[in-house]
């Protein structure tokens, strides 16, 4: 695990917001990048979908094929015309998105950003240890509830890190399938407009 480089990957992104979106007075960025964490971390709960106990479907969404087989469908227009149509689901590429690991991902784009706004410093990540609590959705209790306390004691930074670490290996993911989303969703948003 290498932070060091997504730190600096992350603040080049940051930097490239900033320029784009200025703090304006009167607002506090921090705030705003810890209420964004907590969505994300919402946002990847949706796409676990464990805790759906209503729910017949509770298969978290990891990707795979799609089932219009090339990314294309049949449209009946009528008359016996038929076209064809871009999937919406897969839309025309005929495999879905891993959207599990996409949201894994944008949070630690938030993670990092807190990091470096709140000044606490960048490190490797060897001095981290992740930290599971049994179950997913303890694990994403417990992860909330140290995201929301890091607002009154930033000492909470680290174990945020470690119960995030612990919760991307529960939900399966290597680190190299994490860091190379990271690198590919961080290339696309410096090559997009903000």
């Amino acid at each position: 695990m290498n932070l060091a480089k997504l730190f600096e990957m992350q603040k080049e992104l940051d930097d490239r917001i900033l320029a784009e979106h200025p703090i304006q007075e009167g607002e506090d960025r921090l705030a705003k990048k810890i209420l964004a964490l907590l969505v994300e971390l919402g946002e990847l709960a949706q796409e676990w979908r464990g805790f759906k106990f209503w729910s017949k479907d509770q298969e978290p969404r990891t990707g795979g094929e799609c089932c219009c087989d090339d990314g294309y469908f049949d449209i009946h227009m009528g008359n016996g015309v038929v076209e064809q149509g871009i999937c919406p689901f897969c839309e025309g590429i005929g495999e879905l998105p891993n959207t599990l690991l996409e949201e894994y991902v944008d949070c630690l784009h938030f993670l990092l950003s807190i990091g470096l706004e709140s000044e606490i410093g960048t490190f490797t990540g060897d001095e981290l240890m992740p930290i599971k609590m049994g179950t997913i959705e303890m694990q994403f209790i417990t992860l909330f509830k140290a995201t929301v306390t890091f607002l009154e004691d930033i000492n909470y930074y680290l174990d945020i890190w470690e119960l995030f670490l612990g919760l991307g290996e529960m939900l399966g993911f290597t680190w190299g399938q994490i860091e190379e989303a990271y690198m590919k969703s961080t290339f696309d948003g410096l090559s997009k407009d903000i």
